[in-house]
């Protein structure tokens, strides 16, 4: 059979199942041309966690406290009427403005991403507005270009250089990694810290936190002051060259170069050799998230077009138009969007009574979890969730519902990265049911008759390919299909790539890409990368592979009395934690780093413990997880 897995990751990697003797077995789809017959470490361990004894097989309802674990198991029959007769108490004494559902990309399959959505629309309740992840950098790139959709990874055959900046692919895109070094690219990377991408790539430049902004305009001045920018396309194709000129004209290579960390001579040498090999520059989402993000990717944004490369970029890849699967065309009034990295506040202000969260695990991923746990403790607010597994979020619940995995259904997966949709049909069938499936339940305990909230998976994912162009039956025979490339143009106020960006200008934004230096109450920056064996906080309770030590410089370990293996003790006001001490020179001095969102449950805490809930002014209420400032000593 053909699945693809549905992570919130690059690859959406088309791959062929069977079960034999009860037994799950997994592998890379040969003809996919960027699976090419092969997993990741995460996605060939699917069967182990496909088949976990954890899975929750009955729902179960809140006995005791807030995140006790203790429940009841009920029936399918009262969990589904319990949560629709609050859903309908709720609307009625709060209005549905207070019901919010909270869903992101745990899942990533069309209909089991977006077809519950369906029902909160038809209900008019609030709904989030994601800001998690890239939302600094698609209003930053929308800023730039007009749109955040870059270059086909495909077209990296016709391309020499390729540079990971703020990205780590030999963790996070392996097949993107593996393609460019199949077509033979020269790969460098820019980032904070020394990854296992940095260790084969090139060259690597180790640059500060929150310097990306000004290592671009140090590499854009350069290009500009020594004439090797194209000047034809940058005269017919660019909005405000003359004053972004004058603007970078106005830094100095040594400032630029005491801020980052680099050497002057650094700086030129990569601006002079982007120019002669026209680089792609692969943007990352990690480093957006900081209060300085949407700066530093508008700054990154304008160097391709510098060097003539008018979509040199690899971001997103909006392949589909998804949009008849959410159903939105069922309200009837607007929706009030809640900011996704705002939601403690929200309960917090009485503005939530109803959580309904599928697809994601908040209180695992999101900021400053003690004040998002306390928060849930002591407001008057409904919670459920429906999920694989009893997790942290669940604890906090009041029903838990039982999902099952991509596995037991049938759906399709676009990719953010590559042009391919995948097909993913119904393998076996062990526990728990779809989100689709418990929509479908809620809508018929809440005696809502119309049509489209009772839709079958099928009939929704012909329709989506139908209005898409695609064939059902050529998804069938090959397992995937290409999305056929659209002409590429900017969507910017003046048709043209913005230097000078009215975009921003409308925000109240500089008109160019600023940089700010930031100093916290704390003397460590903290970073939260994601790590190799988990996507978020999915995987660690399954495959039992996190690393929840802290990697610490040795001189900043030396002045803090700290040795290899030591238990230490991060806190800043926002919380604290105690680990192990990792002394490597990867991390660089004033910085520390722990991988994110492992699950409390199992490990006591997380690194959100401590991350700031501050967000990107400006940018979408972007996440500002890693401008959080701590401090280590040992315990």
């Amino acid at each position: 059979m053909f699945s693809v897995c549905t992570r919130d990751c690059y690859d959406t990697c088309s791959m062929v199942s069977e079960l034999r003797d009860g037994k799950l077995s997994v592998r890379g789809n040969p003809s996919h041309p960027i699976t090419r017959g092969f997993l990741c470490p995460k996605g060939a361990l699917l069967p182990k966690w496909f088949h976990s004894a954890e899975r929750l097989k009955v729902p179960l309802i809140r006995t005791g406290e807030r995140g006790s674990g203790e429940f009841r198991e009920a029936s399918w029959d009262d969990a589904i009427e319990l949560v629709a007769g609050k859903l309908r108490e709720t609307i009625e004494t709060y209005g549905s403005e207070r019901v919010l559902v909270y869903q992101y990309a745990g899942d990533r399959g069309v209909v089991n991403y977006a077809f519950p959505l369906r029902l909160f629309h038809y209900l008019n309740t609030a709904m989030l507005d994601h800001g998690i992840c890239d939302r600094a950098g698609q209003e930053a790139l929308r800023d730039v270009y007009g749109t955040a959709v870059g270059l086909d990874p495909e077209e990296l055959r016709n391309q020499r250089l390729i540079i990971y900046w703020g990205v780590n692919p030999f963790w996070t895109n392996l097949h993107g990694f593996m393609l460019a070094k199949r077509y033979g690219l020269e790969t460098w990377t820019v980032d904070v810290v020394r990854t296992e991408t940095a260790k084969r790539s090139h060259r690597f430049f180790q640059i500060r936190p929150e310097t990306d902004v000004l290592f671009a305009l140090g590499v854009a001045k350069t290009l500009i002051e020594e004439n090797l920018y194209d000047e034809d396309f940058v005269r017919k194709n660019v909005h405000g060259f003359g004053e972004f000129r004058e603007y970078v004209g106005n830094l100095e290579m040594d400032f630029i170069a005491e801020e980052t960390g680099l050497r002057v001579g650094e700086i030129e040498a990569f601006a002079r050799n982007y120019a002669e090999k026209r680089g792609v520059i692969h943007i990352g989402y990690g480093f957006q998230r900081s209060l300085a993000g949407g700066d530093a990717i508008r700054a990154i944004a304008i160097l391709p077009a510098l060097v003539g490369h008018s979509f040199g970029f690899i971001y997103d890849m909006k392949t589909v138009d998804k949009s008849y699967a959410e159903g939105a065309f069922l309200r009837t009034k607007p929706a009030k969007r809640v900011p996704q990295m705002k939601l403690a506040e929200y309960i917090e202000e009485g503005e939530i009574k109803f959580l309904y969260v599928y697809n994601s695990n908040p209180l695992a991923s999101l900021p400053n979890q003690n004040r998002l746990r306390k928060v849930l403790e002591e407001n008057d607010i409904f919670v459920v969730t429906h999920d694989i597994f009893l997790t942290d979020t669940g604890l906090y619940s009041d029903v838990v519902l039982p999902a099952n995995t991509f596995f037991e259904r049938l759906d399709i997966v676009d990719s953010y990265y590559h042009r391919y949709v995948a097909l993913n049909e119904p393998v076996a069938k062990l526990y728990g049911k779809s989100n689709s499936e418990v929509t479908r339940l809620l809508a018929r305990a809440l005696g809502i008759e119309n049509p489209h909230l009772h839709e079958s998976d099928e009939e929704v994912i012909r329709k989506i390919l139908e209005l898409n162009g695609l064939s059902w039956d050529e998804l069938k025979r090959k397992g995937f299909v290409r999305v056929p490339e659209k002409p590429q143009k900017w969507e910017t106020a003046s048709g043209k790539i913005e230097f000078y960006s009215q975009r921003a200008v409308e925000r109240g934004l500089s008109p160019f890409p600023e940089y700010r230096k930031r100093e916290g109450k704390y003397p460590l920056r903290l970073l939260t990368p994601t790590y190799r064996m988990t996507i978020t906080s999915q995987y660690h309770n399954t495959y039992g592979m996190v690393d929840p030590r802290l990697y610490i410089n040795p001189l900043d370990a030396e002045g803090r009395g700290i040795k290899e293996g030591d238990e230490v003790e991060v806190f800043n006001d926002n919380g604290r934690v105690k680990t192990l001490a990792k002394l490597t020179e990867d991390v660089p001095r004033g910085v520390v780093l722990l991988y994110k969102a492992f699950w409390a449950r199992l490990l006591g805490w997380n690194a959100n413990f401590l991350t700031t809930d501050e967000t990107v002014n400006g940018y979408g209420n972007g996440s500002a997880y890693h401008s959080t400032w701590v401090e280590v000593r040992r315990s």
